[in-house]
């Protein structure tokens, strides 16, 4: 009966662009089905085509040059960069069949994303008052990943963003999660020569640590 109450979780990987509008609509259909019983939980590993997000606490003087397109999004947060070369991982979960806790659900994705670093060899942290996991360099912070959740019918979706190999220069046309006073960095930027497979692979071996 268990296994009927609780679906196995699926992953899913997507090797295309996928445009923005379309992901939306394939995650939210799939969280309420999630909801109403009729589909299980998964987490959807992707890349978007260059576009800024805003979320529900975005300053509009945070959106510097629109050289990509933007979306006026559902999720928490602020203004984000999302493109080529940065994994998203769409996390769709029932929070009522684990822990209805929204501040807990939210520390979990942040030591998801702490140890999948961790294992792909950097060493990423959390700092009060700035969401998002960040590396210390010297003499300055970047950030390395940034997460950003909407939990409907205790049903979780949208989620992270890991920086792999983007160009970061995309990033300069918005001050990134309201933060202007530190950078953002990746993988290859920090001289790690890591694969999306190898992050997916990091991502998959975390999740199921933290997530069960």
């Amino acid at each position: 009966m268990d296994a009927l109450l609780k679906p196995r979780l699926e992953w899913k990987a997507s090797d295309r662009l996928v445009p923005y509008p379309e992901a939306l609509a394939e995650m939210e259909a799939r969280a309420d089905a999630i909801a109403a019983g009729t589909a299980g939980e998964q987490v959807w590993l992707l890349e978007h085509p260059p576009i800024y997000t805003a979320g529900t606490s975005a300053n509009d003087a945070d959106l510097i040059d629109a050289r990509f397109p933007v979306y006026r999004t559902g999720r928490g947060g602020q203004f984000t960069y999302h493109g080529p070369g940065q994994r998203i991982g769409y996390v769709m979960l029932n929070l009522r069949h684990r822990k209805p806790d929204v501040r807990a659900y939210v520390h979990d994705l942040e030591q998801w994303l702490i140890e999948s670093l961790a294992l792909l060899g950097v060493k990423g942290e959390r700092r009060e008052g700035r969401v998002g996991i960040w590396v210390a360099r010297k003499n300055r912070e970047d950030k390395i990943a940034a997460l950003g959740v909407r939990i409907r019918h205790w049903v979780t979706f949208h989620g992270v963003a890991l920086n792999v190999n983007p160009d970061l220069a995309h990033f300069t046309g918005i001050v990134p999660c309201g933060v202007r006073e530190h950078g953002v960095t990746s993988l290859a930027d920090l001289g790690i020569a890591a694969t999306m497979a190898d992050v997916d692979a990091a991502l998959k071996q975390c999740f199921e640590k933290i997530f069960g």
